[in-house]
């Protein structure tokens, strides 16, 4: 059983956010709260509340399941749209700076197989 959540426009750099998220890929849901909890980032708070949420939707979709069991399966994010403003600079310049935002997504399951699987033929061409 999976089941997933997303958070959409999330004020934070993608490439800051994969730090965290990188920690709690393939982690037990209970081991990955605990690491959230006291990781110094400030993404860290949205995304335990994300993980939080995707445990929710696992209990809401079978009765039945026992949450313990549960593994942060797959974690991804992906870049969404930036807010684009104007700074002044000096001799009557403008600098651009773009706000960057980011959409997460976080997938939990019973499943331990599909944790950390990549596609493609990487590592066949690496033996040879």
């Amino acid at each position: 059983m999976e089941a997933t959540a997303t958070l959409k426009y999330l004020k934070a750099a993608p490439q800051k956010v994969r730090l965290v998220a990188d920690l709690v890929r393939g982690k037990k849901v209970d081991e990955a709260l605990q690491i959230l909890r006291f990781t110094k980032k400030s993404c860290a708070k949205d995304l335990e509340k994300l993980l939080r949420s995707a445990v929710a939707n696992a209990e809401n979709k079978e009765a039945g399941s026992d949450v313990d069991d549960l593994v942060v399966s797959k974690i991804y994010v992906n870049e969404g749209p930036r807010e684009k403003r104007v700074q002044p600079a000096p001799m009557g310049r403008a600098y651009q700076i773009q706000k960057r935002k980011s959409h997460i997504t976080v997938h939990v399951s019973d499943e331990v197989k599909a944790v950390n699987e990549r596609s493609g033929t990487r590592g066949a061409r690496a033996k040879k």
